[in-house]
């Protein structure tokens, strides 16, 4: 039983992983070399795993790519804002303060749904921001029609959710790496 439910875990894993298409992760690695050479940074944001997701990719984006990205997961910064302007506009807020123009914005949010990240979206599109998300559940979800580039995960369960979409952005990471050597 245990053994199957690993091995169902992974091959569902494994499956997921393949949907994407690569010239969308390649398009989404130049869409991150243009903001960097343009002096302006990468926002990545989430909840909960994809917090943690976004900090891991943010110093990866910095140390390994040199480009400038950022993420919104201090503690002081989240509960002055989400008291200050209520849970579900401390992103927006944050966005509001730390953006400028021509900077990228990456949402990530498993279930599309997030009252937080969908009014961060939202104030992204108001400054005129690239915007790119990161969901799962439905393909309906709100989220996913709100960027220039949406990537989604055909899936309902939050890890696999996460680590396809952790995959996928450490493989752009590496693509840009891989550019940069390059060049």
């Amino acid at each position: 039983m245990k053994t199957e439910f690993i091995a169902e875990f992974l091959n569902k894993t494994s499956a997921l992983l393949s949907e994407v298409k690569t010239e969308q992760l390649e398009n989404l690695a130049q869409r991150i070399i243009n903001v960097s050479h343009n002096g302006k940074k990468v926002i990545i944001a989430g909840n909960g795993g994809s917090a943690a997701m976004a900090s891991h990719v943010a110093v990866d984006f910095t140390k390994t790519c040199d480009v400038r990205a950022i993420n919104f997961n201090e503690a002081d910064l989240i509960t002055c804002f989400a008291n200050d302007y209520g849970y579900e506009n401390w992103l927006e807020k944050a966005i509001e303060f730390y953006s400028d123009q021509g900077d990228l914005i990456i949402l990530i949010s498993s279930s599309g749904k997030s009252k937080n990240i969908i009014n961060a979206a939202k104030k992204s599109l108001l400054k005129n921001l690239d915007l790119v998300t990161f969901s799962g559940f439905s393909s309906s979800n709100p989220l996913n029609s709100m960027g220039i580039q949406n990537f989604h995960v055909n899936s309902s369960v939050y890890n696999i959710i996460e680590m396809v979409h952790h995959t996928w952005l450490l493989s752009v990471n590496d693509l840009i790496v891989e550019i940069k050597k390059n060049q």
